[in-house]
């Protein structure tokens, strides 16, 4: 059994999930506050109830597309000459601020997908998830979601470019 491989897994594991339960615990939280303070909306809404699992679903979906950035930085600071203090606060350090990053374009993301809802059509949306319409819950969501899944790709991408990699040589024709 390679131990690295074996360590590596565990740490992916360990930071996969604990990252997961966080960011989803927060995100929930922060919808739950906006849906009662902005919204006016009390719980048992099933309107907003979807509304949530799409944006619970979209930060998620665009926070996990850091942990293979975040596993880079460590296999890449576990190779250097450093303790294991230094390799732990570094990837602590690469893994907060890679998830922080992602953590706020995913926020940014899924408000933009509702004021391009709003801009798109003449209703008020807030008012209709507050009155249960279905209906402009699971457009709004699709909206949401469909942005994820676009943008996801390019967050992970800006990520990467925090990443310390090595300089290659110039290549020779």
């Amino acid at each position: 059994m390679n131990e690295k491989i074996a360590i590596l897994g565990i740490v992916e594991i360990l930071s996969s999930l604990s990252c997961g339960i966080v960011i989803l615990f927060i995100t929930y939280r922060l919808a739950k506050v906006y849906g009662k303070k902005k919204l006016l909306i009390e719980n048992g809404n099933l309107a907003y109830n979807i509304l949530m699992a799409g944006v619970l679903f979209s930060v998620g979906y665009i926070v996990s597309g850091v942990i293979q950035p975040i596993l880079d930085a460590y296999r890449l600071l576990s190779n250097s000459d450093v303790s294991h203090t230094e390799l732990t606060i570094g990837f602590i350090g690469y893994g907060g601020l890679f998830i922080a990053i992602a953590y706020i374009l995913a926020l940014g993301i899924v408000l933009l997908g509702v004021k391009i809802y709003s801009a798109m059509t003449p209703i008020n949306e807030a008012e209709e998830i507050r009155n249960g319409n279905i209906g402009v819950a699971i457009v709004l969501t699709t909206i949401i979601i469909t942005l994820a899944m676009f943008c996801s790709s390019g967050i992970t991408l800006l990520i990467e470019s925090f990443i310390p990699y090595p300089d290659l040589p110039p290549r020779i024709l």
